[in-house]
């Protein structure tokens, strides 16, 4: 598998990934997008950002990095910078297929993305990664994935996803909403031929949210590599918008709360890799200071008492809006 390269690489950051939702597209429902991202949001101006952090990244030992048809011109903003950086080749590349972003670069589209897990959906999103990013794909996960997913028990599109497999593309999932543990465990059982289909699986997993972690604990015991995605809570376990605990324990060590927020998920033994969804070469160095932070058992009995029930916590992200 291609994250085997990373359990070679020496640099405490090479588990921290980049994720490419925020830049990727000039709308998301991360707050302050006025403050972090440039006041011309037009395609050059966040390909300009993109590739910034992809420098950034790349320089201080992060060698995953994730994006999705949905997110914009992400794969072809990242496709670009890897043409240029042909020294980059230990980076792993991941996307998604399963949305399509209709936002119509506005950040006040009626929809911004439309979810399809058809076989048809696969093959035409397929054709648009590889032709952006041939090669170098190196996963190609389905979108948000929920336990009454469509793409959970369709046999025809298990089988094509085989025969990408097949062709040396690791083929996973990631997962959403407040059952994510369920979709976790039916994709664990989805087997072509006898064999284990999903080799990897992204879920949200934070201070707030922990539902899935039984689960992703039980897909690492069965070999599947773990991504973590939505570590900060989509902005809520950062800056001012963390709770007070997690502010103090930052200050406590002269970090940022988010580095605090990953660095809770970063400590779970399952944990392959973590996702930082920084939008500026600031927020992410901030989040690269996460493997330094040791979390005590009194640390984590405090940030214990943030976690949410599911539904609720679900219910309030479905209400962010896109900025």
């Amino acid at each position: 598998m291609p994250f085997a390269r990373l359990d070679r690489a020496t640099t405490p950051t090479a588990h921290i990934g980049l994720g490419l939702a925020a830049v990727g597209r000039p709308g998301y429902i991360t707050p302050h997008r006025d403050r972090d991202l440039p006041a011309d949001r037009g395609v050059d101006a966040l390909r300009e950002r993109t590739h910034e952090l992809l420098d950034a990244a790349y320089a201080q030992g992060v060698r995953y990095v994730d994006a999705a048809r949905s997110y914009g011109r992400s794969e072809e903003f990242l496709a670009g910078w890897l043409a240029a950086h042909p020294e980059a080749d230990d980076v792993v590349v991941g996307s998604k297929w399963g949305y399509t972003y209709t936002g119509d670069w506005n950040t006040d589209a009626e929809t911004h993305e439309v979810k399809d897990h058809s076989l048809a959906a696969f093959e035409r999103q397929r054709a648009e990664s590889a032709e952006l990013l041939g090669d170098r794909l190196d996963l190609y996960q389905i979108h948000s994935v929920t336990a009454d997913s469509p793409a959970l028990t369709d046999t025809a599109l298990h089988e094509r996803l085989a025969k990408l497999a097949e062709q040396g593309v690791t083929v996973g999932l990631s997962t959403s909403g407040p059952a994510q543990a369920d979709a976790i465990r039916a994709a664990l059982a989805v087997t072509v031929d006898g064999t284990p289909l999903f080799r990897t699986v992204q879920a949200t997993y934070n201070a707030l949210e922990t539902s899935a972690g039984q689960a992703l604990a039980e897909a690492h015991d069965a070999g599947l590599t773990v991504l973590v995605k939505e570590a900060v809570a989509n902005g809520r376990l950062a800056g001012t918008e963390a709770p007070a605990v997690v502010r103090e324990i930052a200050a406590d060590e002269g970090l940022e709360a988010d580095a605090v927020a990953l660095a809770l998920v970063l400590r779970e033994p399952w944990a392959g890799v973590v996702l930082s969804g920084a939008a500026t070469v600031t927020q992410l160095a901030a989040n690269l200071h996460a493997p330094l932070l040791d979390l005590d058992p009194e640390r984590l009995d405090r940030l214990s008492a943030l976690v949410e029930e599911p539904e609720a916590y679900w219910r309030y992200r479905s209400s962010l809006p896109w900025t």
